[in-house]
């Protein structure tokens, strides 16, 4: 991951709680994984969207429902 090792990321972790708090860190969490979370709920649909756009529709023959009208 990035060439960090568990020495460097347990180093981060301690600074960003000396810099954040303890009463901070849990909120700023939550809300990155929130912002993760839509993120990649906007590529899904993203993707979802393409790929029906590539799909050609197919169009109904008006005629072929209305065969029993006069």
């Amino acid at each position: 991951m990035f060439g960090f090792g568990t020495q460097e990321l347990l180093i981060i972790l301690l600074i960003a709680l000396f810099i954040f708090g303890g009463k901070k860190l849990p909120e700023i969490g939550a809300g990155l994984g929130k912002g993760l979370k839509a993120f990649k709920q906007g590529l899904k649909e993203t993707e979802v969207e393409d790929k029906d756009a590539a799909k050609p529709e197919i169009e109904k023959d008006s005629t072929s429902t209305e065969k029993g009208k006069a």
